[in-house]
Parts: C-alpha cells; structure tokens; sequence
C-alpha cells in the first residue's frame, strides 16, 4: 500500500456508480516551471486504427526529482526496442474481442456499446480483462518503463507534447461530469498531445494499464535494464491520469495504483516485442 504521502485525490468530482473506485491520484503541488502553451498544430493524416509504432531501444530518464516520493530517485532506465499502439483501445475493437471469445461483459457495456462511442476508448476494464485483449492480438500490456519511454522519450519532458502546461489542445483532462462516457475524447483526437514517437492520448482520457505490479518504493531498488516491477503486491500500476485529472496527474512520470480487479476509469492500450 501507497503509505501516508499519499492522498487520494479524485479532484472532488462525482462519477456514475460504474466507476467506482478510481486509481490513487496524489495531491497537488507546485508544477515545476513550464513554457508558453504550445500553438494549434494544422491537421495532418493520422495512422489507421490498431496501428503500432516503434520505440527505439536505448536509455531514458525514468521518474522525476520534481515528482511525488514514488517517483524518485530520477534514475536512467535502458528499455530495449518495442512497439506500442498509437491509440489507445477504443469500444469497437473491444466489442469485437468480445464477440469473438464471448466473455463477460464490462460493467455498463450496454451505455458503453453505443455508436456515438465506437471510436472512443473502451473503459471500466480491469487488468486481467486488459491482459486478455493484448493477448488475443498477439500483443501485452506494457512495463511501466515502457510506458513511460513511449510517453515522454528521452529529453526528461514533463508531459508527452514537452514541458508546456497542457490545454484543451493537448489532452482531455480536467472535466466534471462522466456523461455517460460521453466526457471521453474519440482517439487520436488531441494532434498537439502526441507523444515523441507520435503517440496519442498518454495524457488524460482513461487511466491506462501496465504490467507492472506496484510498488511505492520500487525505484529505489529496480534494477537499470527492462525492469518489469516488483514480484509480488497486491495493487497495480496505472498511468496517464484520465478525464477528470488533474494537471499533475496527468504528467508522464506520475504514477498511481489500482486493485489488479477493479475497473474505475480504466482503459488500456498493447505493446509487443
């Protein structure tokens, strides 16, 4: 368990009874100095659905000496070559695992399951659920190493776009009303937010999952090469933040933490070797 530094902080903002229990969001503090918001990008033609991209192998600056207690010590991390998905898995891919393996329905799949939806990511999944999917695709869940890479490189950023405060230009973040998951942004809807590798949505939208079990003192200990968190615990990593974050939450180096079985605002995207 996280210990008494941190704070749940769900920013005070109700959500439906589906969501309950949402990843651990810490307090909020002074962000370290940001530059001039980013201006509007001009439309360019984006990667199809499913798409994946490469995330070089090599070292990063993983964690921040800015952050909260379990983000440091800053450290470098070595992460050999992957690949991530572009976005994160939206309800019609989902829907179409579920068809296939004819599983258990989501909590509030049938509000989920809507037309207007199909192209926004799929929610209230818990870690095995995830698992699953990555699985069927011939994919996994990423490291929370990985994760961190593919959002935010290798130039130490802030957040996946640099070191800017974000906007409505960058991510979907900071709202108050769940909507009927009508309050998530379609993916790939954010051009200004993108990650170094062309990576969309790593800020806001839905928490994302990892494989990583979680571990409040872990970078104290994990070793410098492809490390895939502590061997036992009874919570999981997550990362992004989500649609009601906030602003600190939703930096590349955060990190919050979850039961492996409870689906709050959780999406998730795949990565592969």
């Amino acid at each position: 368990m996280k210990n008494a530094l941190v704070l749940v902080a769900l920013l005070g903002l109700a959500v439906s009874p589906a969501m309950a229990a949402p990843p651990v969001e810490k307090a909020a503090k002074e962000l370290v100095p940001v530059q001039k918001p980013s201006q509007e990008v001009s439309a360019v033609a984006k990667p199809p659905e499913g798409a994946m991209v490469v995330v070089p192998g090599g070292e990063f600056t993983m964690g921040s000496a800015a952050g909260d207690s379990d983000e440091q010590p800053e450290h470098k991390v070595y992460v050999d070559t992957f690949s991530m998905d572009v976005y994160e898995v939206t309800v019609g891919q989902y829907a179409a695992f579920l068809q296939a393996k004819g599983i258990e329905l989501p909590s509030d799949w049938k509000t989920l399951n809507q037309s207007s939806n199909q192209k926004r990511p799929v929610a209230n999944i818990d870690s095995t659920e995830a698992s699953f999917y990555c699985k069927w695709v011939g994919k996994r869940l990423p490291t929370e190493a990985e994760w961190e890479k593919a959002a935010r490189g290798t130039d130490g950023r802030v957040y996946p776009w640099g070191n800017e405060a974000p906007t409505p230009l960058h991510a979907n973040f900071g709202k108050s009303e769940w909507n009927n998951h009508a309050v998530l942004a379609p993916v790939g809807s954010f051009e200004a937010g993108k990650s170094p590798y062309g990576i969309y949505d790593m800020a806001g939208n839905v928490w994302e999952w990892v494989s990583d079990l979680y571990d409040y003192n872990y970078y104290k200990i994990s070793p410098p090469k492809n490390p895939t968190g502590p061997s036992t615990g009874g919570t999981r990593a997550v990362r992004g933040g989500a649609w009601n974050s906030n602003p600190r939450a939703i930096r590349s180096s955060n990190r919050s933490l979850i039961s492996p079985t409870d689906q709050g605002l959780n999406g998730f995207r795949c990565a592969k070797n």
